[in-house]
């Protein structure tokens, strides 16, 4: 595919006018400000478009799509255990299915490619995000509540059997994570058994930290750390990890944060949406942190629309800290492309640059909502929607264009996760 005359969101994140991208199988070859030789096949005009690289959604939990709108004005605990656990416990491989193509399906109508997913069922989100043509960081969640060998529960052989079926399936489109859900859902005997197992294997941590205050305090009160240093001193960090939430870390969490190479997905609209608070990600970024950007589930969010969500990732920092500066354009952009690929170990992802995974979405800047265009980075963070998005590549292949899905029946998808909604009402 070749773009032609398209401004673009370069690879240091500033916008070029009037440039030729080309892509070859699921590879960038070509980015330039004259045409390329060679036939690239299918010639796309770029009048009014802007060419950008695809989100990397750093935080969700896809089959939860199914629960949207369910559990309302609550904060996170007796949302958890009054509405939402008690709905997961009748869950079904085939709700699953339906719920995580439902996800895939709404990420890439906003532009999404790929998602840190954690849940359970997944032998039916991997063939869900296959299906799609999107990618994921695919996850067991672990939870572990009693004194019990961690390992004769099938939640950890679920685990170890994911990993060695699935990760690297699909051209590598599909990584297996490893994930201890969080320290309060757990004990020391079944984190450090899970922390074990990422080590030995060198696949990426993902797990809930501080994502409230009084889960923060709890464990301070409980074991004398944070969570933070909590999970370090057992080695939870010591591969590649991914941290979710970190509304309440403090003092030396960050320097461990920093240290440890942990990369922070910052979830904004379900931090505020559940009361949790609002993550310091100017102090994380003044670090040198990585700082992804999550949607979290759709159940406390309630939608996928990620220019949304890049939007409160900047407003909310700058007045909850009461400094305009706090966040700007560039550093949100970052954060939702290149910063989430990093944090799924997707290393050739989220930059528009020759070479790199042709994971790219095309924005329509030709509306009332872009204009006038001051400076198009601030219109892309505080102005442009997610139905500006018309058209979404991953690995170089059209999964949404104009409303039209070329993976997703997206028709009989919505009747099956309606109807596998309806038969787990039914039960409860």
């Amino acid at each position: 595919m070749l773009f032609s005359n398209i401004k673009i969101l370069d690879e240091d994140f500033n916008i070029k006018n009037g440039m030729y991208v080309a892509t070859d199988e699921d590879k960038i070859v070509y980015v330039g400000d004259c045409m390329p030789r060679g036939d690239y096949g299918d010639l796309r005009d770029g009048e009014g478009r802007l060419l950008m690289p695809a989100f990397h959604n750093a935080h969700g939990h896809s089959p939860m799509s199914l629960l949207r709108g369910y559990a309302e004005n609550m904060d996170l605990q007796d949302w958890l255990f009054t509405k939402i656990f008690p709905f997961e416990a009748e869950l079904n491989g085939n709700a699953v299915y339906w719920g995580t193509l439902l996800t895939m399906a709404e990420g890439m109508r906003f532009g999404i490619v790929s998602h840190s997913d954690m849940y359970y069922f997944l032998d039916d989100m991997v063939r869900a995000t296959v299906d799609s043509g999107c990618k994921a960081n695919i996850s067991r969640a672990i939870s572990h509540f009693d004194d019990s060998d961690p390992w004769e529960s099938v939640r950890l052989k679920e685990m170890k059997e994911t990993y060695e079926a699935y990760d690297g399936a699909a051209d590598g489109r599909i990584k297996i994570d490893i994930s201890i859900h969080a320290e309060y859902t757990n004990t020391l005997r079944s984190m450090q058994a899970v922390s074990d197992y990422c080590n030995q294997v060198g696949a990426i941590m993902h797990v809930h930290v501080s994502e409230t205050q009084s889960e923060h305090e709890a464990c301070k009160t409980k074991y004398g750390k944070t969570p933070v240093r909590l999970f370090s001193d057992m080695g939870a960090f010591d591969t590649k990890a991914l941290a979710a939430h970190c509304v309440w870390v403090e003092g030396e969490d960050f320097d461990i944060l920093k240290g440890k190479g942990v990369t922070v997905a910052s979830n904004p609209i379900s931090n505020m949406k559940l009361a949790s608070g609002v993550c310091n990600v100017p102090e994380m970024l003044r670090r040198g942190i990585n700082v992804a950007i999550g949607t979290d589930s759709v159940a406390s969010n309630n939608s996928l629309n990620f220019f949304e969500e890049m939007k409160i990732f900047a407003m909310a920092s700058k007045m909850y800290f009461k400094d305009p500066t706090a966040v700007t354009p560039k550093e949100a952009l970052y954060s939702a492309t290149r910063a989430g690929a990093l944090a799924q170990g997707r290393n050739d992802a989220g930059l528009l640059k020759e070479g790199f995974k042709a994971d790219l979405i095309m924005v329509d800047i030709n509306k009332p909502n872009m204009y006038p265009v001051h400076d198009l980075l601030n219109n892309l963070v505080y102005s442009a929607s997610g139905t500006d998005v018309v058209m979404t590549m991953s690995d170089g292949e059209v999964v949404y264009e104009n409303g039209e899905y070329k993976t997703i029946d997206i028709e009989k998808t919505i009747a099956e996760a309606e109807a596998a909604t309806k038969e787990i009402l039914s039960k409860l």
